[in-house]
């Protein structure tokens, strides 16, 4: 059976590897939080998703409900279940960067890092060709995803330092 050497970086420049763990788990936290506002959204008058309004969508919360109530409930649903996804995407992140990045364990780092780009490159993409990337809509995304960036660059030094001594 294989070994593997652990070396870990929290040794390396413990300030560097906190700090851009911390950042990573911001992030998460960010994340989140954006998916408690949307589902909180999906149960007032907002409806809508944060930033979406009648520039982007051309009818109000009433106007689906009245129009179809099954297409009502189904986008409720996706509501709900997106929000779900959001925060468990952002719990994880957030776990992995502070239990594991911090740590310097390179699975966390690579795992806490693939896990919500893997997220963002289905989510974003979508969002252009029907003109729902708004900055209020994607603002707190952007937002959160540049402070995780900066914190994985952060760590990833001292987990390099780490992986040559």
């Amino acid at each position: 059976m294989a070994t593997i050497a652990h070396h870990p970086a929290a040794e390396a420049a413990p300030g560097a590897l906190r700090l851009g763990a911390a950042l990573m788990a911001l992030a998460g936290l960010t994340f989140m939080g954006y998916a408690v506002i949307f589902f909180i959204r999906n149960f007032t008058g907002g409806f809508l998703e944060l930033g979406i309004g009648p520039h982007e969508v051309d009818v109000s919360r009433a106007q689906v409900q009245s129009f179809s109530p099954d297409l009502f409930r189904y986008i409720a649903h996706l509501h709900i279940a997106l929000s779900g996804f959001l925060a468990s995407t952002g719990l994880a992140t957030a776990a992995l960067a502070w239990f594991g990045v911090r740590h310097g364990l390179w699975w966390a780092y690579v795992t806490s890092i693939v896990v919500p780009v893997l997220g963002l490159v289905v989510a974003l993409p979508a969002h252009y060709p029907y003109h729902f990337a708004t900055l209020g809509h994607l603002g707190l995304i952007y937002l959160a995803t540049a402070i995780f960036a900066v914190g994985a660059l952060v760590a990833l030094k001292p987990m390099l330092h780490a992986r040559h001594t």
